[in-house]
């Protein structure tokens, strides 16, 4: 369970909103809606302790009560490494998310072939198109053992292809009884009966 209670932030001198609360549970995605500058990004990145909260807290009941093993973010800077390959890639995020995936045989070409990588994992990250590098992101997630999700335009340059790839990972990962904060501007197409809409108006 994700609890966010009284929580308030700001951009400089500005408040982007104030005295937010919601509750999250197994098997529920929070959709973060509202125009640029609202705060979602924000917002995501205070919950993945990335941003200090201007006020409340934010707390996580989970596997080992512990949040900051539990939660999995993927904002709008890949961090991807331009001269390593897609592979190289997608091994080092995985070493670095301490995902067991990262030393298993095939479980890169598999999760690139899942998200229709397959024919670019021996290249470069850089002769990647936008839409190819969210792929890259989506193959990241595919073997996530983390139950809190926090995507950020997880959706943004992708095709209808990528997206119902990204629907489908998304679905999966809340059937198996996992957690997800999505920030987007646009439908995402995730069939799920636990959905709340978080709306901020900035």
């Amino acid at each position: 369970m994700l609890r966010v209670e009284n929580l308030s932030c700001a951009r400089g001198p500005r408040e982007l909103f104030r005295g937010l609360s919601f509750t999250a549970g197994a098997g529920e995605l929070v959709l973060v809606t509202g125009p640029n500058g609202s705060g979602k990004t924000t917002l995501l990145r205070a919950i993945a302790g990335l941003t200090r909260p201007a006020a409340g807290t934010i707390g996580w009941s989970g596997a080992g009560d512990e949040l900051a093993g539990s939660r999995a973010y993927l904002g709008h800077a890949a961090g991807w490494k331009d001269t390593l390959t897609v592979t190289e890639n997608l091994r080092l995020a995985w070493q670095l998310d301490g995902e067991a995936a990262a030393d298993e045989d095939g479980a890169a070409p598999a999760a690139l072939a899942d998200v229709g990588l397959g024919r670019q994992r021996n290249l470069a990250v850089a002769r990647l198109s936008q839409g190819q590098k969210k792929r890259l992101h989506l193959a990241r997630l595919t073997r996530s053992t983390r139950p809190l999700w926090l995507l950020d335009e997880p959706a943004a340059a992708l095709d209808d292809e990528g997206l119902s790839v990204l629907a489908a990972l998304v679905a999966e990962h809340l059937e198996q009884g996992g957690t997800a904060a999505i920030a987007t501007h646009q439908p995402l197409g995730i069939a799920v009966v636990r959905t709340q809409n978080l709306a901020l108006t900035g």
